[in-house]
C-alpha cells in the first residue's frame, strides 16, 4: 500500500517525541498511521515476503542440483597388497608386499541431478503459490481488524470527552448554586446541612471527572497500541462537533443482500482448505514412481610428490550417466493413514467454514439491528436531555423562589447527568455498531475516506 500523501503526518509524529507537544489527530489520520505502523499489519507483511522465500524453495526441487567435490590425500604409510612372489618371477610358495597407490591423490568431482517426473514436486509447486495468496489474504484481513480495533477506540476517547464536557458544565451549575446557598447560609435563609449536600455533590463531580480523565489516558493508550505508535507520543483528537454526530453516517440497510464468502475471514478459510487439498494430493503422489537423471565427472591424480593434476602425476578421469526409476509398493500404511488424517482436517476445515459463515451473518444482522436500535436511543435520550435540562430549569428558578427544596434541585441536577450521559453512551453505541456493519461488508477502508 502507498502512504505518500501520509509522510508529512507520519513526520509530525516523529517530532512530537523532541518537542513534547500534542498534534491533532483526526480518524482518518489515526487509520492511516496504524496501516503503515501497526506492529501486527507489519508482521503479516513479513509472513508474506518469508512464504514467498518458500515458493523459491519449493521450486528448486523440480531445477537441477550441481555439486562439485575436491579432496586431497596425503598417505603417510601407502597401503600395500600381499601377493604371489612368481608372479614377479619369484618362487613358487613365496609372497611379496606391493605398494597400492602413491603417496598423494587427489579427485575432483561435478554430479548433476534432475528430476524428471516426481509429482510430489509439483504438487508442491501449486501449493507454494497458494501459500502466497493466503497470506496475503491474512495480511488483508489483519489490517481489517485493526483499524475496525482503531475506529472504536478512537469513538470511545471522543464520547470520553464528551463526559467530561458534560461534568463540566454540571460543575459549573453546582458552584452557582453553592454560591447561592453559601449567600443564603450566611443571611441565614439557608441551613448548613444544605450547603454540605452542596459541597458533597460537587466533590463527587469532580471525582468522576478525575476518573474520566484517567479512562481517557487508559483509551489513548489503547488506541496509540492499536496503531503502533509509541505509547509517551502526545496526541489530542480531533473529531466533529458531537451535534454532527446526531445524525447517523450509514442507513440502515434491511434488504441488502450479504455475501459473506466475499469477506476476508472467509476467504482466508477457504484459501486454507485448499492448502489441505494440496497436503492430500501430495501424500497419494507419494504412490507415484519417480524418475530422475543423474551424471558425474570425476577427475583423478595420484603422485608420489606434491604435483598433482601436473603432467608428471599419474591422471585418468571417469564420467557416467544413470537413469533411476523408483516404484513404491509397500511403505506399512503410513501413507494411507496420514491421507486420512488429512480428510479429517478437510471435514473440519469445512465445519469451521459454515460456522464462520453463519457468525459472519450473525454479525452483519447484528450490527444493523444495535444501528437502528441506536438511532431509536439517541433520538430518545435526545428528547429526555432537552426535558432533563427544563426540568433543572424549572427546579432551579422554583429554588430561587421558594417553591421547591434542594433536594428537588439536587435531583432535577442529577437527573440530568444521567440523561446527558446516556445521549452520549447512546452516540458511542451508534459510533460501534456503525464500525462494525461498515467491517462485517468488508468495506472497513471506506472509513479512509470520510
Amino acid at each position: 500500500m502507498k502512504f505518500t500523501k501520509f509522510i508529512p503526518i507520519v513526520f509530525s509524529f516523529l517530532v512530537i517525541g523532541t518537542v513534547n507537544a500534542q498534534t491533532p489527530v483526526t480518524l482518518q489520520n489515526a487509520l492511516e498511521y496504524a496501516l503503515a505502523n501497526s506492529e501486527v499489519i507489519r508482521q503479516a507483511r513479513i509472513d508474506i515476503d518469508n512464504v514467498a522465500q518458500k515458493v523459491i524453495e519449493t521450486k528448486a526441487g523440480a531445477l537441477p542440483k550441481i555439486d562439485i567435490n575436491s579432496s586431497v590425500t596425503g598417505n603417510l604409510l601407502v597401503q600395500q597388497f600381499i601377493l604371489p612372489a612368481a608372479i614377479g618371477g619369484g618362487a613358487p610358495g613365496e609372497f611379496i608386499a606391493i605398494e597400492a597407490g602413491q603417496t598423494w591423490n587427489a579427485m575432483s568431482q561435478v554430479q548433476l541431478s534432475q528430476q524428471i517426473f516426481n509429482k510430489q514436486v509439483f504438487t508442491g509447486l501449486k501449493a507454494a503459490k497458494s501459500s502466497v495468496e493466503l497470506y496475503r489474504l491474512s495480511a488483508q484481513l489483519s489490517e481489517e481488524n485493526v483499524m475496525q480495533q482503531v475506529a472504536a477506540n478512537f469513538y470511545q476517547v471522543v464520547i470520553t470527552k464528551e463526559k467530561i464536557k458534560v461534568v463540566d458544565a454540571n460543575l459549573d451549575r453546582v458552584q452557582q448554586l453553592e454560591s447561592m446557598i453559601k449567600g443564603q447560609f450566611e443571611n441565614g435563609l439557608a441551613k448548613k446541612i444544605d450547603l454540605d449536600r452542596v459541597l458533597v455533590n460537587k466533590s463527587n463531580l469532580e471525582v468522576q471527572k478525575l476518573e474520566l480523565i484517567n479512562a481517557i489516558s487508559q483509551q489513548e493508550n489503547m488506541l496509540k497500541y492499536y496503531m503502533g505508535m509509541p505509547i509517551e507520543t502526545e496526541i489530542a483528537l480531533v473529531n466533529d462537533p458531537i451535534e454532527n454526530m446526531e445524525v447517523p453516517a450509514a442507513p440502515v440497510m434491511n434488504n441488502e443482500p450479504f455475501d459473506s464468502k466475499s469477506l476476508f475471514s472467509y476467504r482466508v478459510l477457504n484459501k486454507q482448505q485448499e492448502l489441505l487439498d494440496f497436503q492430500y494430493k501430495a501424500i497419494r503422489a507419494e504412490a507415484y514412481p519417480t524418475l530422475s537423471l543423474a551424471a558425474n565427472y570425476n577427475y583423478n591424480t595420484q603422485s608420489n610428490k606434491f604435483n598433482l593434476y601436473s603432467g608428471k602425476a599419474l591422471n585418468y578421469d571417469v564420467s557416467a550417466v544413470s537413469l533411476s526409476l523408483k516404484i513404491p509398493v509397500f511403505d506399512g500404511y503410513s501413507r494411507r493413514a496420514r491421507g486420512k488424517q488429512t480428510q479429517f482436517e478437510i471435514q473440519k476445515g469445512q465445519e469451521e467454514m459454515k460456522k464462520t459463515d453463519n457468525g459472519l451473518r450473525m454479525n452483519y444482522d447484528n450490527a444493523k439491528k444495535q444501528i437502528a436500535y441506536s438511532m431509536q436511543a439517541i433520538n430518545a435520550q435526545k428528547a429526555n436531555k432537552e426535558l432533563a435540562s427544563e426540568v433543572f430549569a424549572s427546579a432551579r428558578n422554583n429554588y430561587k423562589n421558594g417553591l421547591a427544596s434542594l433536594t428537588d434541585l439536587l435531583d432535577a441536577e442529577s437527573e440530568l447527568v444521567k440523561a446527558q450521559n446516556s445521549y452520549n453512551e447512546a452516540l458511542l453505541n451508534f459510533k460501534v455498531a456503525e464500525v462494525e456493519l461498515i467491517k462485517s461488508k468488508g468495506e472497513i477502508k471506506t472509513l479512509l475516506n470520510k
